[in-house]
């Protein structure tokens, strides 16, 4: 059931697009490791080789920060029903800030969502499955975002979601900067 590919397939998108939940990960050379759960109607395959996904705010921004140092990225999407798989994305990721040329482009393949910060554009050189039959079957009740996560942000200006970003989003753990305001 293992497999290394160079790029998705038609199954492999599929499965992607059925998915609520998917994870990044992400390393700066010298500091912490990050992984991150990602859910919502935030993720498009554009191609074989390219995955965008609309990173929302939250208490951190460590992808950011982390791709602003090294380009390299892993998102990794596990069966949660149905069939069991476990297949991992490998590549390099660009972040796409609100003041750069591509955001009108890329942030336009979403519906609106408050708190949107960046769009991270993956260009995939690696695709892998294993067989995810240690992944527990858990059955998907609802999405927590249009309830909790949407609306905290949706109430704040445009001031106060700078203050925010200012505030938790400006740099990473480790102190590195995220490029946010283009710094």
């Amino acid at each position: 059931m293992a497999g290394k590919f160079t790029k998705l397939n038609k199954r492999f998108t599929k499965f992607i697009d059925d998915q609520k939940l998917f994870f990044v990960a992400t390393a700066d050379r010298d500091g912490r490791v990050n992984l991150s759960p990602k859910g919502l109607d935030s993720l498009r395959v554009l191609g074989d080789d390219r995955i965008v996904w609309l990173s929302l705010s939250g208490s951190g921004n460590e992808t950011a920060a982390h791709l602003k140092q090294h380009d390299r990225i892993t998102m990794m999407f596990c069966a949660f029903d149905g069939d069991a798989l476990i297949l991992r994305v490998y590549g390099h990721g660009t972040v796409i800030h609100p003041h750069d040329d591509d955001w009108p482009e890329l942030a336009g393949l979403f519906d609106p969502l408050a708190g949107a910060r960046q769009v991270i554009d993956v260009r995939i050189d690696l695709v892998t499955t294993s067989c995810g039959t240690g992944v527990p079957v858990l059955e998907f009740r609802r999405e927590r975002g249009p309830d909790e996560l949407l609306p905290f942000y949706a109430e704040m200006s445009e001031q106060q979601q700078n203050e925010y970003w200012q505030r938790k989003n400006l740099t990473s753990i480790d102190g590195k900067q995220t490029g946010i305001f283009g710094q």
